[in-house]
């Protein structure tokens, strides 16, 4: 029988962390974002290496009305199974009162599982994230916590953030 794929010490484990609502407490995001980078420190037995700055952005697809974003990645460590993980991050969002009434809605919690090191996987999980090359905002944080990090498909992330169009962002 075939091991589950496991992501080993040495290779990053990158997790996308946005909120542009009030968490469940009446909390602003950015105090969400950190209480959920907080609870990422022992999840599934893995450790908080680092955690980006939080950049402010503007919702994408725009949407009329709806509040920036407040965004960081965090780099973990340790040994995970991809399914495990998310379903880890899962949990966290729940206990914010995360919900999903149309794609891309502004949110409590948004916990994105961005890569697991050069681990490449299609269907229900794909890893990388299937548009984490597209998002300036998930890009400038990641080569913060990551800055050698490189999607295994297309390229060193520094690259990839280079290319890409100006968009709304700006240190918090």
């Amino acid at each position: 029988m075939r091991r589950p794929w496991r992501c080993r010490l040495a290779e990053p484990i990158l997790i996308g962390i946005g909120a542009n609502l009030p968490g469940p407490d009446g909390a602003a995001p950015l105090a969400t974002c950190r209480a959920a980078a907080a609870a990422l420190d022992g999840l599934a037995g893995l450790r908080l290496m680092a955690l980006s700055r939080w950049w402010e952005s503007a919702p994408i697809p725009p949407l009329p009305g709806a509040p920036w974003f407040v965004n960081g990645v965090a780099r973990l460590a340790g040994e995970a199974e991809p399914e495990a993980l998310l379903a880890a991050l899962h949990a966290i969002e729940a206990r914010f009162d995360r919900a999903r009434p149309y794609p891309n809605a502004p949110r409590t919690l948004d916990l994105d599982l961005l890569a697991m090191g050069d681990l490449r996987r299609d269907g229900a999980l794909i890893l990388p994230h299937p548009r984490l090359h597209l998002r300036h905002f998930v890009l400038q944080p990641l080569l913060e916590v990551a800055p050698g990090w490189r999607h295994p498909v297309l390229g060193d992330a520094a690259g990839l953030l280079a290319v890409l169009p100006e968009q709304a962002l700006r240190p918090l």
